[in-house]
């Protein structure tokens, strides 16, 4: 996976006093997430590895001693969780999902693929909202629409990597809507049907994008800005894949200087 590459992460646009604690989340889950992901290890090895870094969370959490493996991780995180309250149940989701990936690399229908959402992307969102002291019920709705686009988004930018691995997100029901097959999508071929079905989950992203685009105006000052770049930067993936005709089985679209710019721009006017 590679689910926070398109993430800002305590860039120069986030307020000096919150980079230490979004810092600390980030480091978290991308080392969670290489646990899961890299290397050669074995499911049960990761399986385990990942329950012993849930142990160490609860055990930051609770203030109790850690089993040291990794202080880079849980020092500064368990300073963040007492200075800024985070909340425990939002990082353990976290944690469930990757643990899910470990098992799990077919996603029979669209319920399941949104659930792995709720848990893999939605914390982020909601743990930095946190941060801002941003918590009515409509900018946290807003919030879980834009990090499931973007965990979707950065799905359907990187099939040509996923399905050679074996894992594919597209749903299966929708698969078989589109009439095709299993196999066609392991050896990436680009049929009219394959490429039919990346287009309207494509097209579903975009519209959870668009469905809470208005939160960056709800977040106060350099966060909401950083926002505004984190949606478009979202945005123009689809854009740059339909570009392509949303043919990502044969390679993966990729943000460049141009796109900053455009990005940048549209961010104005959000």
């Amino acid at each position: 996976m590679s689910h926070y590459e398109n993430f800002p992460v305590a860039s120069f646009l986030c307020p000096p006093a919150l980079r230490p604690p979004i810092a600390a989340i980030y480091w978290f889950a991308r080392t969670a997430d290489d646990i899961a992901d890299e290397g050669d290890a074995s499911p049960e090895s990761r399986l385990a590895d990942l329950a012993a870094f849930h142990a160490d969370l609860m055990a930051t959490a609770d203030g109790r001693a850690t089993s040291e493996r990794w202080p880079q991780v849980f020092e500064p995180l368990g300073t963040m969780l007492k200075q800024f309250a985070l909340p425990v149940p939002l990082l353990a989701d976290l944690l469930s999902a990757f643990e899910q990936d470990v098992v799990k690399q077919r996603y029979a229908n669209q319920t399941e693929l949104l659930d792995y959402c709720r848990r893999s992307a939605n914390p982020v969102g909601r743990l930095l909202l946190h941060l801002y002291g941003v918590q009515d019920e409509e900018s946290l709705r807003q919030s879980d629409c834009i990090c499931t686009a973007l965990q979707l988004i950065n799905f359907w930018q990187d099939i040509s990597v996923d399905h050679p691995r074996g894992r594919i997100y597209l749903p299966a029901d929708a698969w078989a809507c589109h009439g095709v097959q299993e196999a066609q999508l392991l050896q990436l071929q680009s049929t009219p049907e394959a490429i039919r079905l990346i287009a309207d989950c494509v097209g579903q992203a975009r519209a959870l994008m668009r469905q809470g685009a208005a939160l960056p105006r709800r977040v106060p000052g350099r966060g909401g800005w950083e926002l505004r770049l984190v949606v478009q930067g979202g945005l123009r993936i689809l854009d740059k894949i339909e570009a392509m005709g949303f043919d990502t089985l044969a390679r993966r679209p990729k943000l460049g200087p141009w796109d900053v710019v455009v990005m940048g721009w549209r961010a104005l006017w959000m």
